[in-house]
């Protein structure tokens, strides 16, 4: 008996070895709306005036990111890190969210013809995975008049840490979500673009 233990535990040694029971890395995954946190309990917001009344239409955002596939390293092993790419279009999944989010908030997101146009550029958006998922996000917000006017510009940034088991989806998922939470709390206490919405 002792002997086939012996077997088994070598045998099991040598598949580790050759990488067989390796994580698969996480290539080209979608990405997903997964947040662990309510917008409310990043803090209250006065929402009153022309900032729930104006009109608001949200135009598509880009990506300037170096890498725009590139959205989470694992560097718990320095020597093995382990990338976490997506097939998904970042700028639409962030500009989607936002207006999602400024919209449970109470702002007056529209489809059609608005007072004031919402563009993006997404300039970061990284979860780097150590002990705990610490996720980022920054975003070159311009706010214009219907006649294209700038009204504001400016970058809100956003964060999140999550605890979690190592290299899963699941919790990239939730930093991602919580970070854009984040950069929406930011966006809506922002004096400046509370003004530029009074503006129009």
């Amino acid at each position: 008996m002792r002997h086939r233990f012996l077997a088994y535990a070598f045998f099991a040694s040598l598949l580790v070895g050759s990488g067989v029971f390796a994580r698969a890395p996480l290539e080209n995954i979608p990405l997903k709306w997964a947040p662990t946190s309510t917008l409310a309990e990043w803090g209250a917001v006065d929402l009153s005036g022309a900032t729930i009344t104006t009109k608001i239409h949200f135009d598509a955002f880009v990506d300037t990111r170096q890498n725009p596939t590139l959205v989470a390293e694992n560097r718990e092993h320095p020597d093995k890190v382990m990338s976490v790419t997506t097939s998904s279009d970042v700028a639409a999944f962030v500009a989607d969210h936002l207006q999602e989010s400024l919209h449970g908030a109470g702002l007056n997101i529209v489809d059609g013809a608005a007072d004031v146009n919402i563009t993006g550029e997404i300039r970061k958006f990284f979860v780097n995975e150590v002990s705990t998922y610490n996720g980022e996000i920054a975003v070159l917000i311009h706010v214009k008049d219907n006649a294209g006017k700038e009204l504001w510009t400016g970058v809100i940034t956003g964060d999140a840490t999550r605890w979690g088991r190592s290299y899963k989806a699941e919790n990239y998922y939730e930093a991602m979500s919580n970070m854009v939470l984040s950069a929406t709390y930011n966006l809506l206490n922002n004096a400046g673009f509370r003004e530029a919405l009074a503006k129009h």
